[in-house]
């Protein structure tokens, strides 16, 4: 048999989904793949069933339509305060994953460093490795999730160009402190590198923590490359409409990238989706409110069903400690859960470089219909799945 590349031999598929799959064959409440099961903004939808008949259902401009990224770039400098060249500082692209992929072709040559937070977002890992280059991990400390400045600087020190921050973060939910990313920028700075920002969740943060978008920061705005999507905040996941945000000689490389990776993302999408990005500030007053909602009935299951978890301070997902029950791989905790109790979550290990099996992630960006017959389901879980310690 003929071999194939080996660059894909050092990671598995996709966890995540693949934790989807299982949910779907043992009819368990699917709280791991971070969809939500309600739907987008009326005004999107609307705006869609009136592209449906008159278009556009051509291809857009490669890096995205005129008046899609004049709009994107409106609402970033609403709430960033950064100001943006629609024309020379944004690519649309199809959704956060190409952003991010995109963003590390860009700036990383082949052979060189970059470092990631651990736990990451799995894509971040396979997509330094397809690129060509080393991820060196840097762990945050459970159980804030908080990271050591000697450690990170040591991993510049060996020769990162940049670093992947998911600010607020997956999958622990920690926002990071304007103190923090102040550190994080004087190490950049230091070491004269990047930082390439994930802030698709930079409307689902809870009081009193705030999302400090990195680029606003003292000297960072020319070392910051954001990759962002709409998917989380209109609620369209399956849209698959991301962009990046970054200083015009990087969009330059990344607009060759992604022009030769997808062309470009959807045409009819794009002009639909200008209707959620010039929404009002209540839009995104209520998301919070109903996120903060949701996560309130969540972790009041998780309490009446005596299981340990870290607060989120963002994002709609929640790391819960199963160390009491004493299984030796978390995927087996995983597989258990899906099919005894009715519940999927993510086993943590997908998410750590370290060998860590205590964690399991689940989501709540749920209907709260969903979100009560998972918790009813969870109220079993000791009958059915007996703590070993």
């Amino acid at each position: 048999m003929i071999t194939t590349s080996r660059r894909t031999d050092t990671f598995t598929d996709s966890v995540i989904r693949r934790m989807t799959r299982i949910c779907n064959k043992f009819g368990a409440v699917n709280l791991s793949q971070g969809f939500p099961d309600f739907d987008p903004p009326k005004e999107i939808t609307k705006r869609l069933s009136e592209v449906a008949l008159t278009g556009p259902h051509q291809y857009a401009t490669t890096w995205g339509a005129q008046n899609t990224r004049e709009a994107l770039a409106a609402k970033i400098e609403r709430d960033s305060g950064v100001k943006v060249n629609p024309d020379t500082e944004l690519v649309i692209t199809c959704g956060g994953t190409e952003a991010m992929m995109c963003a590390v072709m860009s700036t990383i040559n082949p052979g060189e460093k970059i470092a990631v937070f651990s736990p990451f977002y799995e894509n971040y890992g396979a997509d330094a490795i397809l690129c060509g280059a080393e991820p060196v991990y840097v762990p945050l400390h459970a159980p804030d999730f908080t990271f050591d400045s000697k450690e990170l600087e040591e991993a510049f020190a060996k020769g990162a160009r940049a670093l992947i921050l998911c600010n607020p973060s997956n999958p622990s939910g920690r926002v990071f402190s304007r103190e923090e990313l102040l550190e994080i920028a004087r190490i950049v700075e230091k070491y004269d590198a990047f930082v390439i920002t994930d802030e698709v969740y930079e409307h689902i943060v809870y009081d009193p923590y705030k999302h400090t978008y990195f680029a606003s920061l003292p000297g960072m705005r020319e070392r910051t490359v954001m990759c962002n999507s709409l998917s989380k905040t209109y609620s369209i996941t399956g849209w698959r409409i991301g962009y990046i945000f970054g200083p015009e000689h990087v969009i330059e490389a990344a607009r060759k990238v992604h022009d030769f990776l997808t062309i470009g993302a959807a045409a009819p999408l794009q002009e639909a989706v200008v209707a959620g990005l010039t929404l009002p500030p209540s839009y995104y007053a209520e998301l919070k409110r109903s996120y903060t909602h949701h996560r309130e009935i969540f972790l009041k299951g998780l309490d009446e069903a005596g299981l340990k978890y870290f607060t989120p301070q963002g994002t709609y997902f929640v790391m819960v400690d199963i160390s009491e029950f004493g299984y030796d791989s978390d995927m087996d905790f995983c597989l258990d859960l899906a099919q005894k109790v009715k519940v999927g979550a993510v086993p943590g290990s997908s998410f750590f470089k370290e060998n860590e099996q205590r964690y399991i992630r689940f989501h709540f960006a749920k209907k709260d219909e969903t979100l009560y017959q998972a918790i009813a389901n969870l109220s079993h879980l000791r009958e059915l799945i007996k703590p070993k310690r």
